[in-house]
């Protein structure tokens, strides 16, 4: 598969541990990359070098095999931009700032103009410096897209949208995937990535630290049951008779002990598809109350990098 997006140990430390640090990733043709991790871990920075922006320390960033920084312009009409932080022109209304962005990028198809101002609701007619953070982030989408791009780079393209229209855009950006468009999506909302992404990487300070298909979330072999006892004395037996979970174990060799509670009698129980059975058979002589299958998602993943001390790691098989 041919490689749009490709970030290659890409350096820009700006000093006291900020920035990004040997960051490498591609994105396939065809592809939604999530680029996950919390403001200012180093999305924006990697975007804009791989926008051309900025001439990285070390390493390097391409589109369609060109080093960005020195084909800026070559590259920039087959992108769709949407930055993070939405800077408008003063003294323009919405209409002349798409006016200018459309003579800017060389767009042709009216009809694909007159479609984004309706899909996204738009009214472009006010000043753009009175405008609401949504509708200069709506402006902003309107504008990046209008030429029909081959590629989009996103970054936190919900911020300001109200919840209706952060799923109308991620249903725009599911429309525009079934086309063939690649895709790069900078994010910190789950649900937004899970929604969208084939492949996900997560950066934290200025580092890749963990890089996976989506799928890998959906059909993990690893799973969280929560048990809840009737009997103090039996809650405190069965808590005797797993080992606890090895923080940042590799792998789950056994039902183990992830957390309990108490005061409630509960207890999480961390088992590989391969041992439920055997965690079921050791529940067999105790009374329990409840149990059930605590869903694992993106997020409980991400949180992993960012809550240790909370939830531990190496859930994945």
């Amino acid at each position: 598969m041919e490689k749009i997006i490709e970030v290659c140990n890409l350096t820009q430390d700006y000093g006291h541990g900020r920035g990004v640090f040997d960051v490498s990733f591609y994105v396939q043709k065809g592809e939604v990359f999530g680029f996950l991790g919390p403001n200012g871990a180093g999305k924006s920075t990697t975007i804009r070098h791989i926008m051309g922006f900025s001439k990285p320390q070390s390493g390097e960033t391409r589109l369609f095999g060109s080093e960005t920084f020195k084909n800026y312009y070559n590259v920039l009409a087959h992108v769709g931009y949407l930055p993070g932080e939405i800077a408008l022109p003063d003294g323009l209304t919405g209409w002349e700032f798409i006016r200018m962005m459309w003579d800017l990028r060389a767009a042709t198809d009216r009809k694909k103009l007159d479609y984004l101002l309706d899909r996204f609701k738009l009214d472009p007619s006010g000043d753009t410096k009175k405008m609401s953070l949504g509708d200069k982030r709506k402006l902003a989408i309107v504008t990046a897209f209008m030429h029909d791009p081959d590629v989009l780079v996103l970054d936190e393209p919900t911020s300001g949208l109200d919840p209706v229209m952060q799923q109308t855009f991620i249903d725009f950006v599911k429309e525009e995937k079934s086309r063939g468009k690649t895709i790069l999506l900078s994010s910190h909302v789950f649900n937004e990535v899970e929604a969208t992404c084939d492949r996900i990487a997560i950066i934290k300070d200025g580092r890749i630290v963990s890089e996976f298909d989506s799928t890998d979330i959906k059909h993990n072999q690893n799973k969280d049951f929560e048990i809840v006892f009737k009997h103090p004395a039996e809650y405190q037996e069965f808590l005797s008779s797993l080992p606890k979970l090895r923080k940042n174990a590799a792998s789950i060799s056994e039902p183990s002990i992830r957390r309990t509670d108490d005061a409630s009698l509960k207890i999480i129980v961390a088992v590989n598809d391969h041992d439920i059975n055997t965690l079921v058979e050791k529940l067999s002589r105790f009374t329990v109350q409840s149990f059930r299958q605590v869903k694992f998602t993106l997020e409980d993943y991400f949180m992993q990098f960012y809550r240790e001390d909370k939830i531990f790691g190496g859930v994945f098989k």
